[in-house]
């Protein structure tokens, strides 16, 4: 027979549709063709394909032989195709038998000597594979992403020559299981005990206070105060301090990294990211983009963290581009030709200075900046942007006696970390999410104050002309608060400390 079909997957945005490969032998004149919206690397294959096939000491048919990729409106790009369409052209020349080709699906760049080698996106390739319940073949330098997946076969190779011996039956099919990889591999700790510890930061009980809370409730915080007072070190403290991820979480965190440009570590796994772009990044950077489409930093930092340090310096247009993602927890790119859709639930963190200087309200009286200068530094930033993040907190100088101070102990990130995960397990059993994705209805059910809370709420919207959301969201850091508490009920003293975390609500002071 001289037709044969070979599964494969593509790859758009995080997704990895099937892909089909019909290879057709006919007479006339010798040839090869590629058909089905193939882009300049997949066309290019042919050549690669050719030489692997030649150097592996197979015969290359001279015969009229047409590629299909189908479905032939879906754009395919890479070189994943290699691996098979160098498997249909020997299966549709019968040098490999048909028969088992409907139980595997194939990924993998070829070498002209018929090496494998290792491609990008492999990990969303594998989900998908697993759900169609095939076995996934692909270069063994891509095999320990690939088994991150579990109840999949995996079935890793070197060369193009072991895939058909196999194949043939001149040697048996040796799987790979996942669960029994994960069984052997080192344990990858959420906390580094030599580096990024709680305790590293003097003083500052305020702050850490604060970030324990939105820890606990994945909210969003901007730390805000002068140059040197540990604002970025907090901020590198969060990631030591979440709960661990779930399997899911996980796999959709390392399915980004894994079509990105900078790939997947495996040392990353199960690990919170932290990203933290520099201010002179472009809108595209942030949220991703290109004509075809790749994730951004916000991507990159789903289920982890995103510091945006020096808040202001960003440029206004690119800051902005923020606030859709912030409230959706995704981020669609449109282009002309093509639409891809990334997640993007990640926690923002934000440090700035109070105004131009640095120095407003510092105890030295250093500053000299104007009230038209600290707002023009404030309006970098929009009221919506502001709205969207849960607390902001204050981060003063650090006396010198402080510092200097042998006998305070500093609590360290486990510690935290333990409060954290109790808060935590709390939420997932009323509502199974953190309280930061509480919806309106949520926050009706779950919130409900006494008269007093109600009363003192009220009295802080009216004075500071809060926003109907920033009223809700002082709501969901007062439910974390009570959780924190293993509190039921949130009380008074929980909305004023949630009120308290509302910090440029009330406008700059000198």
């Amino acid at each position: 027979m001289s037709l044969a079909t070979v599964h494969s997957r593509a790859q758009v945005g995080i997704n990895a549709p099937a892909v089909t490969i019909e290879v057709h032998l006919s007479n006339g004149l010798p040839g090869l063709s590629i058909v089905g919206l193939a882009d300049t690397e997949v066309k290019e294959s042919k050549d690669r394909v050719r030489a692997a096939l030649i150097n592996s000491r197979f015969d290359f048919p001279a015969r009229r032989i047409t590629i299909n990729l189908a479905p032939a409106d879906l754009p395919k790009e890479g070189s994943r195709f290699d691996l098979p369409i160098a498997i249909g052209i020997l299966a549709a020349s019968g040098q490999i038998p048909l028969e088992l080709l409907d139980q595997f699906e194939f990924i993998g760049e070829l070498a002209l000597s018929g090496e494998l080698r290792e491609v990008r996106g492999v990990l969303p390739a594998a989900v998908q594979c697993r759900d169609k319940k095939r076995k996934l073949v692909l270069a063994q330098a891509n095999a320990e992403e690939a088994q991150l997946v579990s109840e999949l076969e995996v079935l890793p190779f070197t060369h193009l020559l072991e895939i058909c011996s196999r194949l043939t039956g001149q040697q048996d099919f040796i799987l790979h299981d996942a669960n029994e990889e994960k069984k052997t591999a080192p344990h990858l700790s959420n906390i580094d005990p030599a580096i990024d510890d709680l305790s590293d930061v003097v003083g500052q009980h305020h702050a850490k206070r604060a970030i324990e809370i939105a820890a606990a409730g994945g909210h969003n915080l901007i730390l805000l105060g002068p140059p040197g007072t540990g604002k970025t070190m907090l901020a590198s403290r969060l990631p030591g301090i979440l709960p661990s991820m779930t399997e899911q979480e996980a796999l959709e965190s390392a399915a980004i990294q894994s079509i990105s440009m900078q790939g997947f570590k495996l040392l990353n796994w199960k690990k919170r990211i932290f990203r933290a772009p520099h201010h002179t990044a472009s809108g595209v950077a942030l949220v991703g983009g290109g004509s075809h489409p790749q994730p951004g930093e916000i991507s990159l930092a789903h289920n982890g963290v995103l510091f945006l340090d020096e808040l202001p310096e960003f440029d206004r247009r690119v800051l902005e581009v923020l606030r859709e993602p912030l409230e959706s927890g995704r981020i669609i790119i449109s282009r002309a030709t093509r639409q891809a859709e990334f997640p993007a639930r990640f926690q923002l963190v934000a440090a700035m200075n109070p105004c131009p200087c640095g120095y407003l309200s510092h105890p030295n009286g250093r500053c000299h900046c104007t009230t038209d200068q600290v707002q023009r530094y404030r309006s970098r930033i929009s009221g919506p942007l502001l709205d969207r993040i849960d607390m902001h907190i204050e981060v003063p100088p650090v006396p010198l006696k402080e510092i200097q101070s042998a006998t305070h102990k500093e609590e360290r990130s486990a510690e935290v970390r333990e409060r954290v995960i109790n808060a935590h397990q709390r939420q997932l059993q009323r509502n199974n999410y953190a309280n930061a994705l509480m919806t309106t209805r949520d926050i009706k059910q779950f919130c409900q104050l006494d008269k007093d809370a109600a009363s003192l709420l009220e009295q802080a919207v009216t004075r500071l002309g809060l926003s109907a959301r920033s009223h809700n969201r002082i709501l969901k850091v007062a439910r974390t608060i009570a959780d924190l508490n293993n509190e039921e009920r949130i009380s008074k003293l929980h909305i004023s400390e949630a009120i308290g975390y509302r910090r440029l609500d009330r406008g700059f002071t000198n």
